[in-house]
């Protein structure tokens, strides 16, 4: 009887360990593999709809507006908020599904998130004003602004601290990033572009590297502030540090100050190249190579004139497509860089290593990229962009209000002694210089025809 008994006993327990072997392996699914398969499903899903239903036109939210008159009937109307609560819920509902399977209280996190997204939407709300928008203060600062005041002033609740999951809001909204930067904008830039964003992006991107470690900033800064100056801002900040598994206090860092350095640059470089005459497609090319987004671009060179615009996005749009080229070496140099030897262990890290340490995020980002490069049509990929992007933006407002949530005032101030911020300054002058060369040689005819513009 004693040895049934102690067989009932195993055959209870082993049938326990077995139904909940499913649950344990979905528990050991890692952050960035969660936010692949999340960002995927929403791809797939509104890819699913686009063809089905060729013609139908996907509802973006809308945060724009000028005045009082505009936020309420433009912003604030029934249909819009409800267009953003339902997005709101299906992020809820999706990474609700990860947080759960990784063994976090549900209840605790839905009820952070709810306050969170709320703060990432005011973010997007504040810096649509036109006003703000016209200085080019993007809405990851209000949203690291919000996230700030409420950990610095007050003592944050569990449930708060919870939904401040930085780097898994972040992951997902770049895989989706992916499918907005398309190789194929490598052929409409044509040589020049082309060019320009190679001999820029590759020179910039070392120098700045250079001079971080000239003086004594840290790799791991270094990388994401080279990235930043080199690329295209703030994106490129943010898929640096991923690939890297940086910091959030530096990203943030990083990213107030691309912010901050871009407002007296839409303002002084268009008034330079007015008053030096430099030519305006030479003009347009210098502000496409220096300034970040390809909104302050935009909006710098029209002070210049139609050319000067044209040229511009040209080279923007070259130097954003390389950002999903970066990522992957970035993310390969740094897995086989001795600092991540160090960490892993003393000898140099094997295949296996540099697998289990690669952010998978990257990969899913550079699949997406590819997908709507090459197989996806072109009127799917216009039909379905805005919504894709508009979705991306929330993403990125919910993870700089949790990196907000995380982070104190004083250890943003105090980080490393001001030294990045000099070196962010310092890369910023030589790629403004840099930049500047590449634009005469390549758009002012020297080395190529003067592209037909």
């Amino acid at each position: 009887m004693a040895n049934e008994s102690n067989e009932t006993v195993i055959e209870v327990a082993t049938a326990h360990e077995t139904a909940h072997k499913p649950l344990s392996r979905l528990a050991s699914i890692s952050e960035d593999i969660w936010a692949v398969l999340i960002a995927a499903t929403i791809i797939t899903g509104v890819l699913i709809v686009a063809f089905v239903a060729p013609g139908f036109k996907f509802s973006i939210p809308v945060y724009q507006w000028e005045d009082a008159d505009t936020l309420w009937n433009k912003v604030l109307t029934f249909s819009n908020l409800s267009i953003i609560t339902g997005i709101g819920l299906l992020f809820a509902a999706l990474s609700s599904i990860a947080i759960r399977l990784s063994g976090i209280p549900l209840v605790k996190y839905l009820s952070g998130f709810v306050l969170s997204f709320v703060l990432g939407i005011l973010a997007l709300l504040v810096a649509g004003n036109k006003s703000i928008a016209y200085f080019g203060i993007e809405y990851v600062v209000f949203a690291l602004l919000f996230g700030l005041l409420l950990s610095n002033v007050f003592h944050l609740p569990e449930w708060l601290k919870t939904a401040a999951r930085s780097e898994f809001f972040i992951k997902t909204g770049l895989v989706i990033l992916g499918t907005s930067i398309l190789f194929t904008d490598i052929v409409k830039a044509g040589l020049p572009g082309i060019l320009q964003g190679i001999a820029v992006v590759s020179v910039v991107w070392f120098f700045s590297l250079w001079l971080s470690r000239r003086l004594k900033v840290d790799d791991e800064f270094g990388v994401i502030i080279a990235s930043a100056v080199s690329i295209c801002g703030v994106s490129a900040a943010i898929v640096a540090s991923g690939a890297i598994q940086g910091d959030k206090k530096k990203l943030s860092y990083v990213t107030t100050l691309v912010l901050l350095v871009a407002i007296p640059m839409m303002i002084l470089q268009p008034w330079i190249i007015r008053a030096l005459n430099i030519p305006e497609i030479v003009g347009g090319a210098w502000l496409g190579g220096t300034l970040d987004t390809t909104a302050s671009v935009t909006a710098a060179a029209q002070l210049v004139g139609p050319a000067a615009t044209k040229a511009g996005v040209i080279v923007k749009f070259s130097q954003n497509v390389l950002i999903g080229v970066a990522a992957f070496f970035i993310a390969s140099w740094w897995v086989f860089s001795k600092k991540a030897a160090q960490e892993t262990t003393a000898e140099k890290p094997s295949l296996k290593v540099v697998w289990e340490r690669f952010p998978k995020f990257v990969l899913g980002f550079i699949t997406a990229s590819l997908i709507f490069s090459f197989l996806i049509p072109t009127e799917t990929t216009r039909q379905v962009s805005g919504f894709l992007n508009s979705l991306r933006t929330l993403w990125f407002a919910l993870a700089f209000v949790a990196i907000g949530l995380e982070a104190r005032f004083s250890d943003l101030v105090k980080i490393q002694g001001g030294r990045p911020a000099l070196v962010f300054i310092g890369a910023q002058v030589f790629n403004i210089f840099w930049t500047l060369l590449w634009s005469y040689l390549l758009f002012g005819g020297i080395l190529l025809a003067t592209p037909d513009i």
